[in-house]
């Protein structure tokens, strides 16, 4: 294949021109990242951008790239367009599958035949459909609310068997996502960043199994569609590493580039954002499984009692902050957001640590942080980050406004909370 035949990133993107790097407004018509929407993802732009001003300092083509917190792909996906070979940490097992679902490489014919053989044995009854899953999942429910009615959960728990008889495990994890990718959109809830409600009058919007079939097929028939048209990207290798960022950063592993979105200290856990497709797709199995999931990811949050111990850090900035919110403690919703944030920085500085040891001189970072505020105390991330960056040897390259965001009731109001694009550079 010779790179005129290749299909490049504005190939990919197929005329797309966003208003701003920080909007992912329209993402979702370039191929693949519309499998699921991501409300808060920043745009494929922003990746292009990073590598063409690495490209330049370095002399050279960026040839690796690392992304700690992978999400919804968009940094390793935009790195194979680009010839670039991407690195993905992922901790939440049903993200990391849609990461290296849209990652991998298929035989399509192959792959057609599997969603044929699926959709065939769809109809088996399942009396439980979720074993182990929360009273509120299925039909009757608590106080008869529930996420799925009964004939719904159960269709979707027989098209989860079926593909789990699949052989070839890229189409049987491809099937599996896709699964999850629709739950939402024939269930009785929405989610969005305040957490999970249900629909307005979902008693009466009851979708029955044929609505699940429909969407399942065509979330799979147009997957096989952009899998055949951009099947010949430049770049097809790929590595996915599964589980907790502070732990499997590799460190001498010589990258060029990093670019990423952690999560923000804003209270909320991330992990109930796609609580429904981990359950869905049989990611989890108990309540004690998702406790486990949720105390591998970044101390952001207080949904869930653990340690909050951390370090002093060389940050003037966090010991002022941590002054203030100690000062306001009993104006707050939870006592623990005080060390909870503290902790934050803590696990930051961690990541921060490993990723200037896992990139060559003069290879960059790009980060983009979310401020926070409680009891009218505000959190300005990006300076406290940046201070801690200097700390570790990186040199500040950029700081730039990114987009805004309206603080949560939790975080103490409707002002407005900055977020913020950091370029460091590994010295």
């Amino acid at each position: 294949m010779t790179a005129a035949e290749a299909v490049t990133f504005d190939d990919w993107l197929d005329g797309r021109r966003p208003l701003h790097l920080s909007t992912n407004i329209g993402t979702d018509r370039a191929a693949f990242q519309g499998w699921r929407n991501f409300k808060e993802a920043f745009a494929p732009e922003l990746i292009g951008q990073a590598y063409e001003e690495t490209s330049r300092a370095l002399g050279r083509p960026v040839t690796s790239c690392i992304d700690p917190f992978g999400g919804s792909g968009t940094t390793a996906l935009a790195c194979q367009f680009l010839g670039v070979s991407p690195t993905t940490i992922e901790v939440n097992p049903f993200l990391a599958d849609l990461i290296e679902a849209k990652l991998s490489s298929y035989d399509a014919d192959q792959l057609v035949a599997d969603f044929s053989e699926v959709i065939k044995c769809r109809y088996r009854e399942y009396a439980e459909p979720f074993p182990g899953a929360p009273a509120t999942f299925v039909e009757p429910g608590v106080s008869n609310r529930y996420i799925f009615s009964r004939p719904v959960a159960s269709r979707i728990a027989s098209i989860r068997a079926a593909i789990r008889k699949v052989a070839d495990p890229a189409n049987r994890r491809l099937m599996l996502v896709l699964l999850g990718a629709i739950s939402l959109s024939i269930s009785n809830v929405v989610v969005s960043g305040k957490g999970r409600r249900y629909r307005r009058d979902w008693e009466k919007r009851q979708p029955g199994p044929d609505a699940v079939d429909a969407a399942f097929s065509h979330a799979v028939i147009k997957a096989i569609y952009e899998i055949r048209r951009y099947e010949n990207r430049l770049g097809k290798g790929y590595q996915v590493l599964r589980g907790d960022a502070r732990e499997l950063i590799p460190t001498n592993a010589g990258y060029d580039l990093t670019v990423f979105s952690p999560p923000y200290p804003n209270s909320f856990d991330y992990t109930d954002v796609y609580n429904v497709e981990l359950w869905v797709c049989g990611y989890l199995g108990s309540s004690a499984e998702n406790r486990e999931l949720r105390l591998s990811t970044l101390r952001s949050h207080v949904q869930i009692k653990r340690s909050f111990d951390a370090p002093v850090l060389e940050s003037s900035t966090l010991e002022r902050v941590a002054s203030e919110l100690d000062g306001v403690r009993a104006k707050l919703w939870d006592q623990d957001i005080p060390a909870m944030v503290s902790a934050y920085f803590a696990d930051m500085n961690v990541i921060l640590t490993k990723l200037y040891g896992g990139l060559i001189p003069g290879g960059r970072a790009y980060m983009v942080v979310g401020d926070s505020q409680y009891a009218g105390v505000l959190v300005p991330v990006a300076q406290i980050l940046n201070e801690l960056a200097l700390a570790g040897g990186f040199e500040v390259a950029g700081e730039e406004p990114f987009r805004s965001m309206r603080a949560s009731p939790q975080q103490g109001g409707r002002e407005q909370l900055a977020e913020t694009l950091i370029t460091l550079v590994r010295v």
